[in-house]
């Protein structure tokens, strides 16, 4: 979200992580490009531009300014002169709040006495596996099962972001309820069902494809020769732990099913690459490769995509 100096909010809204890196450097370089007059370097002009977001702001003014008040602003002005009254209670209100945090029960003692349920979103990926007893997380194949009923035909499917209120909506639903029906009419805009499966796989504590083999998959898809490069892909998949091999699985499966439909959906299996590669595929510590990593992630992506049955396919075929 962005605040102008003329008071003008926008917010800029996208599910793909180097289209994000695109506006934040070319907002960055267009306020270094401003003359120094221009910036917002005046602690009055941040005062009115920001006085209705947060109290806080108020404590960071200069309250011995001696800059004529209007009349209007009277009921602002009594916030800044604060007398040390204030101030003690200010200060006796932050440690109460510190002593509450650190007294509170751990996440882990709350789930154990049943407070609160074991999350889906932001859970690593076997421990999902493990309470629901399968191989396949259920939000997974649901939200799969819902894209292939109403969604194959849809223009930029997975591309297009849906509404982010609703789908943390349904984030919220899916950590604290154990059905869902995601035919239900407040998940009617498939893009929402989309957006939560992309951001179910990017809140994984650990990628779909692990850590460990972030760097064996980027050195198998820079080999050259094609026959070769899919076959180390496939050795590599093969050794993945059973929960990431059969959601990748079950997804890619799914993402090929899309991309069969690239005549009227308009998503290709690069367009899925780009889409899903930093999704799915990313270093454990950024780099400054961050560019070149992401040519890479999305080529795996592609790959797999278009060499489906022999990665995934069983020995004989």
């Amino acid at each position: 979200q962005i605040t102008t100096v003329s008071g003008n909010e926008f917010l800029l809204q996208s599910d793909i992580d180097f289209l994000i890196l695109e506006w934040f450097h070319a907002i960055k370089n267009a306020i270094d490009r401003l003359p120094k007059e221009q910036r917002i370097t005046s602690r009055n002009l941040e005062f009115k531009l920001r006085r209705s977001s947060s109290i806080e702001l108020l404590n960071n003014l200069d309250t011995e300014s001696k800059e004529p008040k209007p009349e209007h602003r009277k009921s602002l002005i009594f916030r800044l002169n604060y007398s040390a009254s204030d101030t003690n209670d200010r200060n006796r209100v932050k440690s109460r709040l510190k002593k509450f945090i650190s007294r509170r029960p751990s996440l882990k003692t709350l789930q154990e006495k049943g407070l609160i349920k074991d999350q889906i979103f932001g859970s690593h990926l076997h421990l999902v596996c493990e309470h629901e007893k399968s191989t396949v997380p259920k939000f997974v194949s649901l939200c799969i099962k819902a894209v292939e009923r109403r969604g194959l035909d849809v223009d930029g499917i997975y591309r297009v972001s849906g509404n982010l209120a609703t789908i943390q909506k349904l984030r919220f639903v899916v950590n604290q309820e154990e059905t869902l029906n995601l035919d239900d009419s407040q998940w009617e805009d498939i893009h929402v069902v989309t957006g939560a499966l992309k951001m179910f796989f990017r809140e994984l504590p650990e990628p779909l494809f692990p850590y460990q083999y972030f760097e064996p998959f980027v050195e198998a898809i820079k080999i050259p020769d094609n026959a070769t490069r899919i076959k180390s892909i496939r050795s590599l998949v093969k050794k993945l732990p059973r929960p990431n091999y059969d959601t990748m699985k079950i997804l890619f499966e799914h993402l090929q099913k899309i991309a069969a439909k690239e005549s009227v959906n308009l998503m290709s299996t690069q367009s899925l690459g780009i889409v899903f590669g930093p999704t799915l595929l990313r270093p454990e510590k950024e780099t400054g490769n961050m560019a070149v990593h992401m040519l890479y992630q999305n080529q795996i992506v592609e790959l797999m995509l278009n060499e489906y049955s022999k990665i995934f396919g069983s020995e004989e075929d």
